[in-house]
């Protein structure tokens, strides 16, 4: 007879959403169809657009939980466990990337550098209707191209649609 594998143990509620969400974040196929959107006459770096749109998603999920659950009590252990997900995601690429070019990476540092970035620059415009209108610019200018209306675009559309999927995703398991 095999060994018998043990059963893993069920998972709560906070942690598959918090999975859920991570994965979420990491996936790349709204990446893709933005990058295959973002016209020729564009004149930011591809591969910068592309590295940028990732960092965007990811703290754009992150984000979402704080701006959608903001008086549930549910915000503190979601958020907590989507970071811890997201610190061992980015330890892990770090520590590849460090590898492969021969330099200390801290991918963690650069994302929370980024939501700091963005978070500031609403906080400057707290009038703004739609956070949006903020993130784009900042997006471009992060690109090397802060003047250029196709990466402002593919910014703001990566950060709508992230906030939306993360709050419909969040309505349909009746969390917020």
């Amino acid at each position: 007879m095999w060994p018998m594998k043990a059963p893993e143990p069920k998972k709560t509620a906070i942690e598959s959403a918090g999975q859920d969400l991570f994965n979420f974040a990491i996936e790349r196929e709204d990446i893709k169809w933005l990058m295959t959107r973002l016209p020729r006459e564009s004149d930011a770096r591809r591969a910068t657009v592309e590295y940028e749109l990732q960092i965007l998603k990811i703290i754009a999920v992150g984000w979402s939980l704080s701006y959608h659950l903001e008086n549930s009590p549910l915000k503190e252990p979601l958020s907590a466990f989507f970071w811890e997900a997201v610190r061992g995601y980015a330890q892990n690429l770090s520590d590849t990337t460090g590898l492969m070019i021969g330099q200390e990476i801290d991918y963690f540092q650069v994302l929370k550098d980024r939501l700091e970035m963005y978070v500031q620059a609403m906080n400057q415009k707290p009038g703004v209707a739609e956070p949006a209108e903020i993130i784009g610019p900042q997006f471009a200018g992060l690109c090397g191209r802060g003047d250029d209306i196709f990466t402002f675009m593919t910014g703001s559309k990566m950060f709508i649609s992230t906030v939306t999927r993360v709050r419909e995703y969040l309505e349909a398991l009746k969390l917020r």
